[in-house]
C-alpha cells in the first residue's frame, strides 16, 4: 500500500491517543499512522494472538451503496465485482474485489447488507485506505442513476482482535457476544450507537467497530482500560495478517492480478461463473478452466533471515520462477514466511525454491497457508 507523497498527512479520530501512548507515527496512505508502540512490534504480535488488540483503522473507507432495494442495488454492485451480492442475507457481509476490464484485482473489500427495514437497499462498504479515491470514481462512474454511493466521512474504524476480544467486547456491547462469523449489526457500545461486524485482519476471532468520529476515543479508551487489551500498531498487523495467510493491496494484489492467480476464487461464487457477466470475466473463467500463468503461494525460509518483497524466487536449478510480494518474521513460528507469486509447475507444497537477497540465496520452500492455524468464531451447524 503506497504512501502519500503529496500533501500533508491526514489524522485520525484516535491520532492524539496515539501519541499519547507513545506510539511511533509514520506516513501511511496519506495518514499519520502507529506502526509500534513502546511494547514494540513482537511483543505486540504476541499480545493479540494470546489476549486482543486495539487497532485503529479509520483511515480505511467507508460508504453507503443506497438503492430502492436490495436486488437493485446488489445488480448494481454486481457489475463490478465477481461475488453474489444478491443473495447476502441481512446481518451478513462478504469479501469481494472490485474487478478493472481485464479482470485485474482494482481493491479487495467487504461488502455488508445490514439488518432492519430502515436499511433495504443499503450496502455497507469498506475499501483500502491507499484506494478510497480510485474506488469511489469506479463506483460512482457505474452505478445506475437510482443507485448512489455515499461515502462517509465522519466516522471512525476501530478493530479488536484475539482470542479474548469477544468477552471484552460482550462487556460493553452484550449483543456482540451471539455474532457469528462475517456477521455485521448495529448495536450500542456504553450508550454509543456502533455499527459492528465480527471480522478482522489477523486469523483471530475479533470485531470492527464503525463508530461516530467524536465518540472513537471514549470508545478505544474504554476498550484500553481492559487489562486483556493493548494498542497495536501497523507493523504487528502486518505480521499478523502474513501468519494468518491474508493479502495486502498494492503488494499481493494489484490491477494486474486475478482472483485465480492471487488464490482467491472463494469470491466467485457458482451463479456469478455461470453468468460470466462481471468485468474480465473471460480472462478469470478461463484461468479457472485451464490454470493461470503464475500463482499465490507461501513460503517458508530454512535460515532465520527473513527475504522481503521483490525478492527474485529461483528454482532448484536455478531459473527465475517469481517474486515475492510479501515476506518477513513470524513471531508465532519465530521463523521467517512470504508470500509471492511463481509458475504453477512451482506451486506444489513442499517444493524447494531459493530466494535471492542481496544477491545471496536463501533456501526455501512452497508451504501451506495460512502459515498459523485461523481461528475465527464459526459457529456449528443448527
Amino acid at each position: 500500500m503506497a504512501d502519500h507523497a503529496d500533501g500533508p498527512l491526514l489524522s485520525t479520530p484516535l491520532t492524539d491517543l496515539h501519541r499519547e501512548l507513545g506510539a511511533r507515527l509514520v506516513p501511511f496512505a496519506g495518514y499519520e499512522m502507529p506502526v509500534q508502540y513502546p511494547a514494540g512490534i513482537i511483543a505486540e504480535h504476541s499480545h493479540t494472538r494470546e489476549k486482543a488488540g486495539l487497532f485503529d483503522v479509520s483511515h480505511m473507507g467507508q460508504a453507503w451503496l443506497v438503492g430502492p432495494d436490495h436486488e437493485t442495488t446488489a445488480r448494481a454492485l454486481e457489475a463490478m465485482v465477481p461475488s453474489d451480492v444478491a443473495v447476502l442475507k441481512p446481518g451478513r457481509q462478504r469479501y469481494t474485489v472490485l474487478l478493472n476490464a481485464e479482470g485485474g484485482i482494482v481493491d479487495d473489500l467487504m461488502v455488508a447488507r445490514p439488518q432492519g427495514a430502515e436499511n433495504e437497499g443499503r450496502l455497507f462498504l469498506v475499501v483500502n485506505a491507499s484506494r478510497k479515491a480510485v474506488d469511489y470514481a469506479l463506483i460512482a462512474a457505474n452505478l445506475p442513476d437510482n443507485v448512489k454511493l455515499e461515502v462517509i466521512e465522519d466516522r471512525a474504524l476501530i478493530a479488536l482482535q484475539g482470542p479474548m476480544a469477544a468477552e471484552v467486547m460482550a462487556a460493553h456491547a452484550p449483543a456482540a457476544a451471539d455474532m457469528a462469523f462475517m456477521g455485521v449489526a448495529q448495536m450500542e457500545f456504553d450508550g454509543i450507537a456502533v455499527y459492528v461486524s465480527r471480522s478482522g485482519y489477523t486469523g483471530e476471532d475479533g470485531y470492527e467497530i464503525s463508530v461516530p468520529a467524536g465518540a472513537a476515543e471514549p470508545l478505544a479508551r474504554a476498550l484500553l482500560a481492559d487489562e486483556r487489551v493493548a494498542p497495536i500498531g501497523l507493523g504487528a498487523r502486518d505480521s499478523l495478517r502474513l501468519e494468518a495467510g491474508l493479502c495486502l493491496y498494492g503488494h499481493d494484489l494489484d490491477e494486474t492480478t486475478s482472483p485465480v492467480e492471487g488464490a482467491i476464487t472463494f469470491v466467485l461464487q457458482k451463479r456469478r461463473k455461470e453468468e460470466a457477466n462481471f468485468p474480465g470475466a473471460a480472462r478469470i473463467l478461463s484461468e479457472l478452466a485451464d490454470g493461470p500463468s503464475r500463482v499465490r503461494v507461501g513460503l517458508t525460509l530454512a535460515g532465520r533471515a527473513p527475504a522481503r518483497e521483490g525478492a527474485e524466487i529461483r528454482a532448484a536449478d536455478g531459473a527465475v520462477i517469481g517474486v515475492l510480494t510479501s515476506g518477513g518474521f513470524a513471531p508465532t513460528l519465530g521463523a521467517p514466511i512470504a508470500m509471492g507469486y511463481v509458475d504453477p509447475a512451482h506451486a506444489a507444497v513442499g517444493t524447494p525454491v531459493k530466494l535471492v537477497v542481496r544477491g545471496r540465496e536463501l533456501e526455501a520452500s512452497v508451504a501451506e497457508m495460512p502459515f498459523v492455524p485461523q481461528r475465527y468464531h464459526r459457529k456449528p451447524s443448527a
